[in-house]
């Protein structure tokens, strides 16, 4: 009797076992215990979430490619439509003030309407305020289009990051940055390629319209393979903080956007810079008090991650000066069309992207710190090498330094992001993401307005000086021939463009140089985790 009782006990323990490890994950699944924790279904497998990754890629791809691809066709929009250089100018600049309007509110509306219906809504309203642009009828209607078309092109960023880093295992979070990096990296160097291209052979508009047949498979393959991320407990929307950091942030971008052609002593810059200064400052006061802030500053409380943002926003600025000075240099200074310009933009952006993966491989491995310390230094001596710049430089020189300089921003770029987010709770990688996106946007608009200022100004002082030395050769060029006087003077201006972006590289590599030393500051070594196969970002 006992040898027949004993097995039957035993399976009724084991009965009891089954049962509450069936219930446990049901149990941690309710919201009580983390009730601000947005939750995700996980996927079946540890490489499940290689496809959905692929999806967010594209995603996220389309959004940034626009932003480089229509400065390209800028030149060309206002031929046919007419209007000053300052008019044209608001085809970007209202596109990146509503960016600073809706990239705060992606977190609350990531967690309150769920991530993967955020990213599809956005997606699709992305392809459709494209559509719109293209069909613009003038000038002011495609500024209209693109403040419509910034609304999603904001959320796009954040809700994608925020994704990737609930649905990719910890242990593996950066193979797949490294790869989810080409999005950030790539997409802005082989923009004027593609965009020069189809502006000189087909249309403008098609810089648009490419966006519309991207965005509708973008849909159908989110539709099948992006997981569903169930919604946070409903909090209520912060308005305040909204109002504040909103009008701050925009306040900021339109000064140093305008301040250029305003004058950045002008009252308007001056009182746009200090009152949105001064709104930021009550932003941070009101999240501090409220009990549900907009954006959740605790994050701050991570020295890597805040370590990481200031990092972000030198290798920000440094790519965007780098992306925006030697295309100018190569048209204004050495007459190269638009086509050609992004040809030689091109082996740049392929460098970044043989790197990135690499990179990431590497992350999971050894960390961030080395990563980071030697790709700053890298990009740094690129950034070094292309302040020889000058008349005489041959393009093959320029291709040269700008791939020691990728090769740095490639080695770089998602180790310190990626190092940055995976230092956070889960609970705030929504607002990490957001915080993350508003640095590296704003980043790139404020330090590319403060080197051009710095540019202008010395190229009016370089400028003058050399008018000072060839006065005094005014005897000899009285008898040199006008088309020698006119080559005399082109040659001139175009010394002065390239010592002038001279001193900005210089600045750029010693400004990346520095932020080398604080990123020994990071964590060295692979990333903890906690199972094979179960992402750290997602529900338990």
């Amino acid at each position: 009797m006992s040898t027949e009782t004993a097995p039957s006990t035993t399976a009724v323990r084991e009965d009891d076992a089954h049962r509450v490890a069936v219930q446990q994950p049901r149990r941690a699944a309710q919201p009580e215990p983390q009730p601000n924790r947005p939750k995700a279904v996980p996927g079946p497998s540890s490489t499940a979430w290689r496809i959905p990754l692929a999806v967010l890629i594209g995603g996220m791809f389309m959004s940034i490619l626009d932003v480089s691809i229509v400065n390209v066709a800028i030149a060309t929009i206002q031929s046919d439509f007419g209007g000053s250089t300052a008019d044209v100018a608001w085809i970007t600049t209202a596109y990146s003030l509503v960016l600073g309007v809706v990239v705060p509110a992606s977190a609350w509306l990531g967690d309150r309407f769920g991530l993967d219906r955020v990213y599809m809504i956005s997606l699709g309203g992305f392809a459709l305020a494209s559509a719109l642009c293209g069909l613009a009828w003038s000038l002011n209607s495609l500024i209209a289009f693109r403040v419509i078309q910034a609304i999603p092109g904001g959320l796009l960023p954040v809700v994608t990051l925020t994704m990737v880093y609930r649905i990719v295992p910890r242990h593996k979070i950066g193979t797949a940055m490294g790869m989810y990096g080409l999005g950030i990296v790539f997409a802005p160097a082989i923009g004027p390629t593609l965009g020069g291209y189809l502006v000189e052979y087909v249309s403008w508009r098609l810089v648009f319209y490419i966006n519309v047949p991207v965005g509708i498979l973008g849909l159908v393959a989110a539709a099948m393979a992006l997981p569903k991320f169930t919604r946070a407990p409903t909090r209520p929307f912060d308005v305040w903080g909204f109002i504040t950091v909103a009008t701050g942030l925009v306040a900021l971008l339109l000064a140093f956007s305008e301040g250029q052609s305003w004058g950045w002593f002008s009252y308007r810059v001056l009182i746009l810079m200090a009152g949105g200064l001064l709104l930021l400052a009550l932003f941070v006061t009101i999240e501090l008090e409220v009990d549900h802030p907009l954006l959740n500053l605790k994050v701050f409380h991570s020295a890597a991650y805040t370590t990481s943002l200031i990092i972000m926003g030198v290798m920000m600025t440094g790519m965007f000066a780098t992306l925006f000075y030697i295309p100018l240099f190569l048209q204004a200074g050495q007459g190269y069309q638009a086509l050609d310009t992004g040809l030689l933009l091109l082996p740049q952006a392929l460098v970044m992207a043989v790197l990135m993966p690499i990179s990431g491989r590497l992350y999971d491995k050894i960390g961030p710190r080395w990563l980071v310390v030697s790709g700053l230094l890298v990009a740094a001596f690129g950034s070094y090498g292309l302040a020889g710049i000058n008349p005489d430089m041959t393009r093959e020189k320029v291709v040269l330094w700008m791939c020691i300089r990728a090769a740095g921003v490639g080695m770089a770029m998602m180790s310190i992001m990626t190092g940055g987010l995976a230092s956070l709770n889960p609970d705030m990688t929504n607002t990490g993401s957001a915080i993350n996106t508003v640095v590296q946007r704003v980043s790139a608009a404020l330090g590319l307005a403060a080197l051009t200022a710095m540019a202008t100004a010395q190229q009016a002082q370089l400028a003058q000086g050399r008018a000072d030395l060839l006065e005094g050769t005014s005897d000899q060029a009285a008898h040199l021939h006008f088309l020698q006087l006119f080559g005399l003077y082109r040659r001139t201006q175009v010394a002065v463009l390239a010592d002038s972006y001279a001193n900005v590289f210089l600045l750029t590599a010693g400004f990346t140089a520095l932020a080398a030393v604080g990123a020994l500051f990071l964590r060295s070594g692979p990333a903890q985790h906690t199972g094979e196969g179960q992402p750290a970002m997602m529900a338990e």
